[in-house]
């Protein structure tokens, strides 16, 4: 690995000397945006530069301009709230270039900039749909944790232990078959269990990006079921300085975030700095009862320098995450009698550090992307006081690299090549249980990813992908532990050199009918190899005993995607349905042995298997009621064995409707809204052979807010309250159903946001 290291430095080195020698000359981008209807200059248009990750905003007279730019071909975003957004290609020449935008109202936004796909594109240009879940959205959300904001896009869910442990899943595929990315480095918490949430916040984030299908090709093993990428908020204007607090206050957990963050560009130069906290005591269900030990306590610390150039772009990242999550078990009923804030027994003690760098450099009409990321996970499991203080003490530390490269084609076609790879170690310290054993993982891949347009209407995009993967486990003890006498089912020496390649590709393309109405098409398979956890486990989580199978083999699928989009200016449609056949689908399932206290064992195994379903959305904003909007969704899926037997965490069928209520501008109020919602969740009746069903149930969710404009500052403010009826329910994704326990009853939480900066 460090060899590898030094290699990819003289590589980074010699493009930066490289780029260093590129003409001084000062190019820029300049022009004046418009009201397309009216004529009126706009001003704080936000005009961003994807692939430098910078930007500017309109001044008064509705002026911009961006300096010390590149020559040849730079996609331009021009957007602003009320207005459809604009993708521009423009070509830069020695001289620079004048370009003025005329934008066009629209009341509901169209399709946006995603760069999750390969490179910055629009929605149309991409055969998966890219969900994106904004700033606003976590703002309006009302709930204390960023995966349960997830759960509003159509197809994806979350299994639960309670409000702070949560763990998303994408139509019906969770865990290791869904990939987590922090700004495109992959997340190593030890996710591998439901119980085991990512350690990730919303503070700092611009939007998330959901790929829902196999997203293999592009960003690796994990994939199979698609892909959460967090995309980090963007530096400010040049010669700026901004920041923002952030309060909100939780009703039924007492539950309290604080977060306060800061950045800058000068120079050409960026940095920033954000830091907070989110604690809450237990919950209460709507029957008032508490549910013991379901508190938890977050911290993060977050910041980034940067230099952005016309030669390339240069960013350095650090990410720390600590969390203390109460584990809800059949002992902590005994133990916790109190309710209260502090972690004290059964609870998880979670540390992660993630230093990452992201370079994008332009040498002449090529473009290279290096992104090196390492992370340090460390997981602590506190017993009770008739057990050890610390029953698990394992640390994961990962290093991921990505290299790609942008080939110089013509207008109608791009290409991608790259290769990738992970070199991860897996150690346990002093305590009395190894969850996974000491151990060594290498990745390696090659990948090439190609879009074409034919007939100006019809794109296709075509990629192949070859992965390798060696697991390495020296020779110990299965388990890490010892008893008196040894128990056959539990102690037992592991050792493990095992090696998985495959190929994964994908095959799709848009019918562009008109600029907004758009078919997708897409076919795709995955591969997945068995994780350590499915491999080598062996040891009791909880109140089971959850052991390994070394003879797995690698799971693939194959999966059709089909889907339509439509958007105008005052209507959104979108309908999507999917077919997913999973070769070797590994799942952990519970067998008829025991150990020597009862618990029973479950084991890995796996079979094929196949999920199928689709989601719907429209969101129509009737003329001339500016000020209404009215949203409604659907989602289905449904997953089974070959045998039969229907597949665990399957989510019930789900339809939201919602109203929100809008107006720009009242007295000292701007942007102010209103919102009802109505979840209605269908009965689970067909639950896995080791699941329950689950009655269905209804959810009423409402909210207020606005902005107060305060001299030249616009606070946010809001009220919202979750669960509105205080409905008493059990979901069928929630971990705490096996001990009869309900999910949270009514949340009411406050909002403030305070922003602020200066030139």
């Amino acid at each position: 690995m460090i060899r590898f290291i030094i290699h990819r430095t003289i590589i980074l080195a010699t493009f930066i000397l490289y780029g260093l020698n590129i003409t001084n000359a000062q190019i820029s981008l300049s022009g004046i945006i418009t009201d397309k209807i009216t004529g009126e200059s706009l001003v704080g248009v936000n005009i961003y530069l994807p692939e430098f990750t910078r930007g500017t905003i309109s001044e008064n007279d509705g002026s911009y301009v961006l300096k010390n730019l590149r020559t040849g071909q730079i996609l331009v975003q021009y957007s602003m709230m009320g207005y459809k957004t604009q993708l521009k290609k423009i070509k830069l020449g020695t001289d620079g270039i004048i370009v003025s935008i005329q934008l066009e109202p629209m009341v509901i936004q169209g399709e946006e900039i995603t760069v999750t796909g390969g490179f910055p594109s629009s929605q149309h240009e991409n055969a998966i749909k890219i969900s994106i879940l904004k700033t606003k959205s976590f703002l309006k959300s009302g709930t204390p944790s960023l995966i349960e904001t997830l759960s509003e896009i159509p197809g994806v869910d979350l299994i639960s232990k309670g409000p702070g442990v949560a763990t998303p899943i994408i139509r019906g595929l969770s865990l290791s078959n869904i990939l987590f990315l922090n700004n495109g480095i992959p997340m190593n918490n030890f996710q591998f269990s439901e119980n085991h949430p990512y350690m990730v916040d919303d503070n700092g984030i611009a939007r998330i990006e959901i790929i829902k299908g196999p997203a293999s090709l592009l960003h690796g093993s994990g994939a199979v079921g698609g892909v959460l990428n967090l995309i980090k908020e963007a530096p400010p204007p040049e010669g700026s300085i901004q920041g923002d607090y952030l309060l909100k206050y939780y009703g039924n957990t007492s539950g309290l975030a604080s977060n306060l963050g800061i950045k800058g560009t000068i120079n050409s130069f960026t940095w920033g700095v954000r830091a907070g906290l989110n604690s809450h005591m237990d919950y209460f269900d709507g029957e008032k009862n508490r549910i013991p030990n379901s508190r938890f306590n977050r911290y993060s610390f977050k910041t980034n320098l940067g230099l952005i150039k016309k030669f390339g772009t240069f960013r350095l990242f650090y990410d720390y995450n600590k969390d203390l999550l109460g584990m809800t078990i059949l002992p902590t009923v005994a133990y916790v009698s109190e309710n209260g804030r502090q972690n004290e027994v059964w609870f998880q003690d979670l540390a992660n550090h993630i230093i990452s760098m992201q370079n994008k450099l332009f040498i002449k009409r090529l473009k290279f992307d290096l992104d090196l990321g390492y992370q340090s996970n460390n997981r602590k499991l506190h017993g009770s006081p008739l057990t050890q203080p610390i029953l698990v003490n394992i640390n994961m530390n990962s290093f991921n690299y990505k290299l790609q490269s942008s080939l110089p084609t013509n207008d109608k076609t791009k290409i991608i090549i790259g290769l990738q790879g992970l070199e991860q170690r897996v150690k346990n310290y002093d305590a009395p249980q190894w969850i996974l054993p000491n151990a060594q993982i290498s990745d390696f891949s090659l990948f090439g990813f190609a879009q074409h347009y034919h007939w100006e209407k019809l794109m296709i995009q075509a990629g192949l992908r070859w992965d390798y993967r060696f697991i390495h486990v020296p020779e110990q003890i299965s388990g890490g532990h010892s008893h008196d006498e040894v128990h056959a089912a539990e102690d037992s020496l592991i050792k493990l050199d095992n090696t998985y390649q495959n190929f994964s590709f994908s095959l799709g393309s848009v019918l562009n009918l008109r600029d907004n109405m758009h078919f997708r098409f897409n076919i795709a398979s995955a591969f997945r190899s068995p994780n350590l956890a499915e491999l080598t486990q062996n040891g009791e989580h909880g109140v089971r005993f959850e052991q390994g199978n070394a003879t797995l083999k690698s799971q693939r699928n194959l999966e059709a995607d089909l889907s339509f989009h439509y958007h105008s200016t005052h209507l959104n449609i979108d309908v999507s349905g999917f077919y997913n056949n999973i070769h070797n689908y590994i799942f952990l399932a519970p067998t008829n042995d025991t150990i020597y206290n009862g618990n029973k064992i479950y084991r890995y195994t796996q079979t094929p298997a196949f999920l199928y379903g689709g989601e719907a959305m429209i969101h129509f904003h009737p003329h001339p009621l500016d000020w209404l909007h009215l949203k409604s969704s659907w989602s289905y899926v449904q997953g089974k064995q070959s045998n039969g037997n229907y597949l665990p965490f399957i989510p019930a069928q789900k339809i939201k409707f919602e109203l929100e209520l809008q107006k720009r501008k009242w007295a000292a109020f701007r942007n102010l809204y209103y919102r009802f919602s109505t979840d209605f969740v269908f009965r689970q009746v067909h639950p896995a052979p080791f699941e329950t069903a689950s009655a269905g149930y209804v959810l009423i969710n409402t909210g207020l807010g606005s902005d107060i404009k305060v001299k030249n500052q616009l606070i946010s403010i809001g009220v919202f309250a979750n669960n509105l009826l205080n409905k008493t329910y059990i979901s069928h994704l929630s971990t705490l159903k096996e001990l009869g326990l309900n999910n949270i009853g009514r949340n009411v939480s406050l909002m403030l946001k305070i922003p602020f900066g200066l030139k």
